[in-house]
């Protein structure tokens, strides 16, 4: 049995936006199932054509591109609530793929009837693009931690986002939290080497701010650890939730 949107349980984290009963209706119309992985799982391919979008309900992955010379890039981390297949949506096909780092459950919504859901509901539509918008302002934060910010800075800017996320989604407890990632991720994400990564790590934990080991994240200070990364720290914007 599938779980009704009225009695979703990411409506009661604080990283979304409160909905209405009527758009809470309309989502159950326009959802067509759910769907459970296991880790390791493909759930997109890049370059395949889905006829599926997605809502994740539980569980993370990964998003990554695949590279001509056999390399991928890790471009975004995925979490309970990110809204999945909009590029094929729009564009025909995926230009990365998702991959569950863990087991998974997502709502499931046909991509055909997604000129529908556009024209019958304004103000959902806009927060599609919201979220469009917001992935690529994301981006456009790694991309600049790419290139301008050193493996230390870019690394606690990494576990600060992390955190923040797991934080809205009710994810910490006492200051730990479950991040099921490998640094192997982190590294391809980060641009950095895999003994990069894990040397950049220990001097986070030497120096008390962050560990992170056995897939939990211990985060003792987040003030310090935004300003190793040079960044502020600003409580994420409420998400639209689809």
């Amino acid at each position: 049995m599938g779980i009704d949107c009225r009695y979703c349980p990411l409506h009661k984290k604080d990283a979304f936006v409160t909905m209405t009963r009527e758009e809470l209706e309309f989502m159950q119309k326009f959802k067509v199932g759910e769907l459970s992985v296991d880790p390791g799982t493909t759930i997109l391919m890049q370059g395949s054509n889905s006829p599926q979008l997605y809502t994740v309900l539980s569980g993370m992955g990964i998003r990554h591109k695949s590279l001509d010379n056999g390399e991928r890039q890790v471009i975004n981390f995925v979490f309970p609530g990110d809204f999945m297949g909009l590029q094929a949506g729009m564009l025909g096909e995926m230009g990365h793929s998702v991959e569950a780092r863990t087991h998974m459950r997502m709502c499931v919504f046909n991509r055909s009837d997604f000129w529908t859901f556009f024209r019958s509901n304004p103000s959902r539509a806009f927060d599609i693009t919201w979220l469009a918008a917001i992935e690529e302002h994301f981006l456009g934060e790694t991309l600049a931690t790419v290139g301008q910010r050193t493996a230390l800075q870019a690394v606690s800017w990494a576990m600060l986002k992390f955190f923040e996320r797991g934080m809205g989604l009710g994810l910490v407890t006492n200051n730990t939290m479950t991040l099921p990632f490998t640094q192997r991720d982190l590294a391809d994400a980060l641009g950095l080497s895999l003994v990069h990564t894990n040397k950049t790590l220990a001097k986070l934990r030497d120096q008390q701010l962050a560990s992170w080991s056995d897939q939990v994240l211990q985060v003792n200070d987040l003030d310090k650890l935004a300003d190793v990364a040079e960044t502020e720290r600003n409580k994420p914007a409420k998400r639209p939730l689809m």
